[in-house]
């Protein structure tokens, strides 16, 4: 492998903060863009192909605005082939078809995403809303477009803005979801790197009324009170990561990470009975896991 100076931004481990950062179960997610090393002298990744694949647990809630937790499997995926990189977060799949340029002060990141919802298609705990009936799994696609400032505080930093667009195409909730996204990460040893996210959804009349409205017969079979949901903001968002390398080298070997989130309901979808009555608006989301980079 060849190197270059630690101007350049690796894309090794810190792909797991990538996937993981805006990662929440409900849907946080994000790609946090490599980083360099803490010393100015050490050398790089050159911007080679790379892979990175993460394993591990959650804790969250079985539905968005449910007050009733579960464990799940968590997994992460990121690499790059070619120039392109590519990366989940949370159950969604990004496709960055804009090439990173070496030492650039910014870079711009753009291309198409899915993402799969699974809000209340199973593991339903609360009887009133489980007597609701469970709603399909909806597939969203659309895409995705942010701006990267590298070097914002320290020569190893990086933030990043970014806009996601979906809209279901599968007949679950045929609405649109729109999604904001701030994110910072920094290295604070070649070991050890933390990061920081702030995001948002807003979302359509049709996505509130699937998973948030209660019409007549509803009420009938869970005893809520009968609720018609409106499209806006849905939640704010934030999220802590941090991920340590059990090899020495946030750039490849093994790495263990934990994440931490909390999420509030705003507007009318915390004062809908499905979360007023049968659930909490305040929802929190925790990981760990393991992750191998090559």
């Amino acid at each position: 492998m060849t190197y270059r100076s630690a101007t350049h931004r690796p894309s090794a481990t810190t792909i797991l903060a990538a996937a993981v950062l805006l990662w929440t179960a409900p849907a946080l997610a994000q790609d946090i863009p490599p980083v360099g090393l803490p010393d100015p002298a050490a050398s790089v990744d050159d911007g080679g192909d790379n892979f990175t694949l993460g394993l591990g647990v959650g804790y969250a809630p079985s539905y968005e605005g449910s007050d009733n937790y579960v464990v799940s499997p968590a997994g992460v995926v990121r690499g790059r082939v070619s120039g392109f990189n590519f990366y989940s977060r949370a159950t969604a799949l990004y496709l960055d078809v804009i090439r990173e340029a070496p030492d650039a002060p910014y870079n711009i990141e753009a291309g198409p995403m899915v993402n799969l919802r699974l809000d209340r298609s199973s593991r339903i705990r609360d009887s009133r809303v489980k007597a609701l009936g469970e709603i399909d799994t909806a597939i969203e696609v659309g895409g995705f477009v942010g701006i990267t400032k590298n070097k914002v505080f320290h020569g190893y930093d990086f933030a990043t803005l970014r806009l996601d667009v979906i809209k279901d195409v599968a007949d679950a909730h045929d609405g649109l979801v729109i999604a904001p996204n701030l994110e910072y990460a920094t290295p604070l040893s070649t070991r050890f790197l933390i990061g920081a996210s702030l995001s948002a959804e807003h979302v359509s009349g049709k996505f509130a009324d699937t998973y948030y409205s209660i019409g007549p017969a509803g009420t009938r079979a869970s005893g809520l009170a009968t609720y018609d949901a409106d499209g806006g903001w849905k939640n704010v968002r934030g999220t802590l990561l941090a991920t340590y390398s059990l090899s020495g080298d946030l750039r490849s070997g093994a790495a263990i990470f934990a994440v931490g989130s909390y999420s509030k309901l705003l507007g009318d979808f915390k004062r809908s009975p499905i979360v007023r009555d049968a659930g909490d608006k305040n929802q929190f989301f925790a990981a760990l896991g393991l992750s191998y980079s090559f």
